[in-house]
């Protein structure tokens, strides 16, 4: 480590995590331990919690699930 506290990581990182030159980290520190994991854009999220098979949700139904959690009640389902 350096005085800056800035480090060198290793190429077989860097090739496991598909690192290169200009590219961000993120450090998780979990449980005493340090997980390095690259960062992603917000861009490149989308459509990561798709499920193809479910119907798409309209605003009043949202709605009405934020009110329900809200006020502790059950859900409704179609």
């Amino acid at each position: 480590m350096t005085i800056k506290g800035q480090t060198t990581l290793p190429r077989d990182v860097r090739a496991a995590l598909g690192l290169k030159s200009g590219d961000k980290v993120r450090y998780v520190v979990m449980n005493g331990e340090v997980r390095l994991l690259k960062a992603r854009p917000v861009a490149e999220l989308e459509g990561v919690l798709a499920r193809p098979q479910a119907e798409p949700v309209g605003l009043n139904a949202m709605d009405e699930a934020i009110a329900a959690g809200a006020a502790g009640a059950p859900r409704r389902t179609r």
